[in-house]
């Protein structure tokens, strides 16, 4: 049976917190979920939006996380997942495995997505480019 006393119960309604832009990248707003907070950092989950046009993206990097999935709610974003270019829309899941060298460098004003990683103070580290990255579209 599983240790339920490790975590707590959580419900966070939308009102409950706000858009920050205390994140991983500056060109993003993030909202927190409670749910680090809920699992004592086992993991974390925030809605992630976009908050300026794409210039130059992510830069090519890795996780170092257990787990991570992107859950697409609004818009599309366009990644680099090693050497292959993935759009990924509105309904689209994500399972981006340990390691996985990536970047996202392309996405539309109205992006949003659902990120859950393990752990919650999960470390993005920068790495050597797999390949070359195509430009970003210009928001009008």
């Amino acid at each position: 049976m599983p240790d339920n006393t490790s975590t707590q119960f959580s419900h966070v309604k939308p009102g409950d917190t706000s858009f920050a832009p205390d994140g991983l990248r500056d060109f993003f707003l993030y909202r927190d979920l409670g749910i680090a907070e809920a699992t004592n950092g086992k993991v974390i989950a925030h809605l992630v939006k976009a908050n300026m046009a794409p210039e130059v993206g992510t830069g090519w990097h890795r996780h170092e996380a257990d787990f991570q999935i992107v859950i697409m709610t609004k818009g599309w974003a366009k990644f680099m997942y090693e050497d292959k270019e993935t759009l990924v829309q509105a309904g689209d899941v994500v399972h981006q495995r340990p390691g996985i060298r990536h970047f996202l460098f392309d996405y539309s004003p109205d992006m949003e997505y659902l990120e859950i990683v393990s752990p919650a103070d999960f470390k993005s580290v920068d790495v050597e480019p797999v390949c070359a990255v195509p430009a970003p579209t210009p928001w009008v």
